[in-house]
């Protein structure tokens, strides 16, 4: 691994910190604006980090070896967002507010169509890498996982695709989507699924 990478393996520690003074701070100085600071260093610092390292190191869909020596864009952008990963609920939070997780999803670099549902205990694992077409519903407890590790001749390769999701999609509860997976519009995808890496879905006729 790189020393940048390395180094990113610290950043959810940071952001918990952060937001641990910047809660301090407000309960002792009772002053709004460290609330203000508060919801930065938990929703801003690591977008606007992701954004910032992106335009050095942009994430890029195809096949790499995770465990060598350059460093793996995936793996800092794994880092940047596994505060949301240990804790859920921060996300949870804004799937309660209509609009306001697809637009989160945007801000990261997904591409979310209107009047998209997600239920709050929805994971996304790459926010970077969806695409979600119009009156689409997500249900309990569905997963994207637009990564796939697997080991080879003793490396760690790992696959990264975006995942497509036409207009007009239910997705099931418990459902996963793997890497590269297409889903058409008007497909009803039914509970506890399992689509593929690189799996196309289409409509029944």
């Amino acid at each position: 691994m790189s020393l940048a990478g390395r180094v990113l393996t610290f950043f959810p520690a940071l952001v918990l910190a952060s937001a641990l003074a910047c809660a301090a701070m407000m309960i002792v100085t009772r002053n709004p604006l460290w609330l203000a600071a508060l919801l930065f260093a938990v929703y801003g610092l690591p977008l606007l980090a992701f954004r910032i390292i992106s335009l050095f190191a942009p994430l890029r869909e195809g096949r790499s070896y995770l465990d060598g020596p350059r460093y793996s864009p995936w793996w800092g952008s794994h880092q940047l967002q596994s505060i949301f990963i240990g804790l859920p609920q921060l996300e949870s939070l804004l799937q309660l507010i209509p609009g306001a997780f697809s637009l989160w999803l945007r801000l990261w670099g997904s591409r979310v169509g209107r009047r998209v549902h997600w239920t709050p205990r929805v994971e996304i694992a790459d926010r970077s890498l969806l695409d979600v077409g119009d009156d689409v519903v997500f249900a309990h407890k569905v997963e994207c996982f637009a990564h796939a590790i697997k080991p080879r001749r003793g490396r760690f390769v790992l696959y990264v695709r975006r995942i497509r999701i036409g207009s007009r999609v239910f997705v099931g509860a418990g459902s996963r989507i793997g890497p590269g997976a297409r889903i058409r519009d008007g497909v009803f995808v039914p509970i506890l699924t399992d689509v593929g890496i690189d799996s196309v879905l289409e409509a029944a006729q």
